[in-house]
């Protein structure tokens, strides 16, 4: 499943949670908005992200792949072995 995600780096802690948006061409949902410490350096933000996510819905990080936005802070990440109910179960 994808899941639509904005990053937020260089932040004082690590957390997720869910927000609502309004995206353009009048799309709207919701999406996940995760602050990560690390910094968007050399690939470094995406690899947190993709361990902060594995750990946090119990996954191997190979089940989790940023499939859009490597270098934006707005990304889509793919989700292998999960619906929507069980990602947001787990995500709280």
């Amino acid at each position: 499943m994808l899941i639509s995600v904005k990053v937020i780096p260089r932040s004082k802690k690590n957390s997720v949670e869910w927000e609502s948006w309004e995206g353009g061409a009048g799309g709207e949902g919701e999406r996940l908005r995760v602050r990560l410490t690390a910094a968007p350096v050399d690939g470094a933000a995406n690899e947190a992200l993709v361990a902060l996510l594995a750990e946090r819905l119990g996954l191997p990080k190979r089940q989790v792949v940023v499939v859009r936005g490597v270098t934006s802070r707005q990304k889509m990440v793919e989700v292998v072995g999960l619906n929507l109910e069980d990602v947001k179960r787990r995500l709280g």
